[in-house]
């Protein structure tokens, strides 16, 4: 996140640390839920304005690629639990989708386009243990300031009273697809 660290010394309470750094407000940005998860929650961050600096540079490495919807409708579980292996979700059961929506966070560096609003096919067949419930963690509900620096250049936010959703800025995959190739060239 850009910080470089100024100064490091023994707390006036036995077992702390005092770690005084110098980084960019960018850097700081989302990073608040990441140093509680870090300190297990005991740790204490203060934080103050110090100047106008030069641009030190992107921030990388915050996040993987992304898992983006590939269809319009509603989300439902029998989808979702299938895409749980391939990351972290944002939405929950019966969620409104479109295409171009991010729904997660990719477990791997690329973006990944995924169906989240497959239904589950109705047969006359039964097994025993076919019909297991699925069972999803709650999804991860990002505050505006953790979006922003989570977000990649061709992303955007959508902020409306009732919601916070992320999206691709080229909705439809084969555009988006064939405006990475034509920046490539």
């Amino acid at each position: 996140r850009k910080g470089v660290m100024t100064d490091m010394r023994p707390a006036a309470e036995v077992g702390r640390t005092r770690i005084s750094l110098e980084c960019p407000t960018r850097g700081l940005l989302g990073y608040r839920n990441i140093f509680f998860t870090d300190t297990k929650g005991s740790g204490i961050m203060t934080r103050a304005f110090k100047g106008y600096e030069p641009y030190k540079g992107d921030l990388e490495g915050i996040r993987k690629g992304v898992l983006v919807s590939m269809k319009t409708g509603t989300s439902t579980l029998y989808s979702l639990d299938k895409l749980q292996a391939r990351g972290v979700l944002f939405i929950h059961p019966g969620a409104e989708i479109y295409p171009g929506m991010i729904i997660g966070e990719h477990s791997r560096d690329n973006d990944l386009e995924v169906n989240c609003v497959e239904t589950k096919q109705l047969t006359n067949i039964r097994s025993a243990g076919a019909d297991a419930k699925a069972k999803l963690p709650p999804p991860i509900e990002y505050a505006l300031e953790e979006v922003i620096p989570y977000m990649q250049a061709d992303e955007m936010v959508e902020v409306t009273p009732s919601v916070l959703r992320m999206r691709k800025q080229i909705l439809d995959g084969g555009d988006r697809k064939k405006s990475t190739v034509s920046k490539g060239k």
